[in-house]
């Protein structure tokens, strides 16, 4: 039992070991694919390519003193980017890896539940800065996260309905010969866009108005609490990409197309950055309470009502056959 424990800490180190490294290069990745889409050069000084330049960015900013605003509430203030950065770690644990040993039934609903809590280290972290200007960032990312949650967790309960459990490993065998991007188009991408909302991407990043926030609800943060908001939205991110993967391409994590697929998908979330311009905020909610929730809605109505038409067709056969 105890080499067991072990193992299975052991492993969760790693994870958010390679996690970790695989935000400072998503970084990397993304300032020099930002570069290329507005025709200037990226980063590529600090050694071969620029390779070492988050490890660079991480330094200075971690070397930077850290400033605590006289006027916050120190406790949650400073707890909440730890909250935050361990909700987007945890997450992590849902995938079925290949050594086994984190292994969920209800891996999806693991996900909901993490999703959900990270609203509140958001709106604790605005809140407790005591700014103005940092709680109006809060309000509206926590009314956006809230509003494109709810169609969400709507879409993903038709993939559950179609899948039958919340088991993520359900999903490679469900998808075996057609994969859900075929099958369920308008809602693949209605949940790529929700995905993109709820880290707050663009075109969905109105809790970041430069004009009037200056950064949203982690304005009043340096040094090593901005770096933990920072790990955390960009895992979350890798972890969307990779999600994003398991649900409209199957979950063949035993190959190594699997993984292109994902940085396929991370290579979308700056696409859309480099590309949309950001939504005004009426906009915004009349896309989720007019647009996506209808539609996730009679989806979930349609599916509901396949699935039950197939029990009850089956059942007839039993009995009349």
């Amino acid at each position: 039992m105890f080499n067991d424990l072990f193992i299975s800490f052991f492993s969760f180190f790693l994870l958010i070991v390679f996690v970790l490294v695989g935000v400072a290069f998503f970084t990397l990745l993304e300032r020099s694919v930002l570069g290329y889409i507005q025709i200037r050069k990226g980063p590529n000084k600090v050694m071969f390519l620029g390779i070492f330049q988050p490890f660079s960015d991480a330094i200075k900013l971690f070397s930077s003193e850290n400033v605590l605003p006289i006027l916050s509430n120190f406790i949650p203030y400073y707890f909440s980017p730890i909250f935050n950065l361990f909700l987007s770690l945890i997450v992590w644990v849902v995938i079925p890896y290949f050594s086994n040993i984190f292994n969920y039934s209800l891996g999806l609903l693991f996900f909901l539940c993490c999703a959900s809590l990270n609203v509140y280290s958001i709106m604790v972290a605005g809140w407790s800065s005591n700014s103005n200007y940092s709680l109006l960032g809060s309000l509206r990312s926590v009314a956006q996260s809230i509003s494109y949650e709810v169609s969400l967790f709507l879409i993903l309960l038709s993939f559950i309905f179609l899948n039958g459990n919340y088991y993520l490993m359900n999903f490679y065998y469900f998808q075996y010969f057609c994969w859900n991007l075929f099958l369920l188009f308008p809602l693949c991408m209605c949940l790529f866009s929700s995905f993109l909302a709820d880290t707050n991407r663009t075109p969905f990043d109105f809790a970041e108005g430069e004009s009037e926030l200056v950064s949203g609800f982690n304005v009043e943060y340096g040094s090593g609490g901005f770096i933990l908001i920072f790990l955390s939205e960009y895992s979350m991110i890798l972890f969307m990409s990779l999600f994003s993967c398991i649900l409209f391409f199957g979950c063949d994590l035993f190959s190594l197309f699997f993984f292109i697929k994902m940085i396929f998908f991370s290579f979308l979330f700056i696409w859309v950055r480099g590309t949309l311009p950001r939504f005004r905020y009426d906009k915004l909610m009349y896309l989720t309470w007019k647009c996506y929730l209808p539609l996730s809605l009679n989806y979930l109505i349609f599916f509901v009502g396949f699935k039950l038409f197939i029990i009850s067709m089956f059942i007839y056969w039993i009995i009349f056959s």
